[in-house]
């Protein structure tokens, strides 16, 4: 039997390798689809603390670049930055699972987000054999927001009242005039979800809500959004791989899409009934999982379109 060691040194057949060039081949429709369009990515979740998982992740972004897709990864934080909160002995207050965020807190998250992390990331797809760049949304006034306003009722009164979370914000304008600049680039944009607010003080803004904005600025063929579950599942448990925005708003009303998955379907929707042509929902768990949404039939996730 012909056998090849790989790069890896592992011991190959010929039926591997022709395995592999079959793979290849079924992906070609899928990679002249999609060359020349955006796609943004909200990198986030366990595939973020997962060494190996993020190394996947880089290798991936780069593949994308290399077919001619031009990716656009917003990438969250929350876990790192309640550890350096932590560190630090900062304490955090939250209402209704959110974080009040003063600004010596606000400065941490700063630091972790638009620092560490972004880094971290840019490093791993320039080690992955790419070109990226850390923003945030600060810089080239990428994002402009405003202070978050979210309403709770007293269970007492029965009166509604607004909660002031301090330092958090909610995008008002995307000015994608710096990210335009990379599409004559091999350049990958890297952005941290951090907002400049009307006084140009830094707001913290969710990294999910962030994704969308952008995509629907820069009219996104898809938006990607990896999670730490394998999609959105019907009520037996089973994986729904595609839906549109009307069966999407029908899920959430029958109470089928509950909990944390309805603020990152919401914001699904809202790009595309802002120009982006669907949006997808993946297990960032699972190694080359944009790989298999994109270039495979089956896919990877729960795929949202216009309808």
């Amino acid at each position: 039997m012909n056998r090849k060691i790989d790069k890896n040194g592992k011991t190959k057949t010929k039926e591997d390798w022709l395995a592999q060039a079959k793979v290849l081949s079924e992906a070609l429709p899928y990679m002249r689809r999609y060359s020349g369009e955006t796609f943004v990515i909200k990198f986030g979740g366990h595939a973020m603390g997962d060494a190996e998982l993020a190394r996947l992740f880089a290798r991936d972004v780069v593949l994308l670049r290399q077919v001619g897709i031009y990716p656009v990864v917003v990438h969250g934080g929350g876990p790192q930055i309640g550890a350096m909160l932590e560190r630090l002995k900062i304490k955090s207050q939250f209402v209704d699972g959110l974080r009040i965020t003063d600004k010596e807190t606000v400065e941490v998250v700063e630091m972790v987000l638009s620092g560490a992390i972004n880094k971290q990331i840019v490093s791993a797809i320039n080690e992955a054999g790419g070109f990226a760049v850390g923003l945030s949304g600060k810089d080239g006034n990428l994002i402009r927001a405003e202070k978050l306003r979210r309403t709770r009722r007293d269970p007492d009164s029965n009166i509604e009242r607004i909660l002031d979370l301090g330092l958090v914000g909610e995008p008002t304008a995307v000015d994608p005039h710096i990210l335009d600049h990379f599409y004559e680039t091999d350049i990958t944009p890297v952005i941290a979800p951090i907002g400049a607010g009307p006084g140009g003080e830094t707001l913290n803004i969710n990294a999910d809500t962030v994704a969308g904005a952008i995509a629907s600025a820069v009219a996104a063929r898809r938006l990607l959004m990896l999670t730490d579950v394998e999609g959105v599942v019907d009520k037996k448990g089973n994986l729904i791989p595609e839906m549109t925005v009307k069966e999407a708003r029908d899920n959430i009303a029958d109470g089928t899409i509950q909990g944390g998955m309805i603020p990152k379907i919401e914001t699904c929707l809202e790009a595309i009934e802002n120009g982006v042509e669907g949006a997808v929902v993946i297990d960032g768990r699972v190694p080359h999982a944009m790989l298999l949404e994109l270039f495979t039939e089956h896919g990877a996730g729960t795929l949202i379109n216009p309808g």
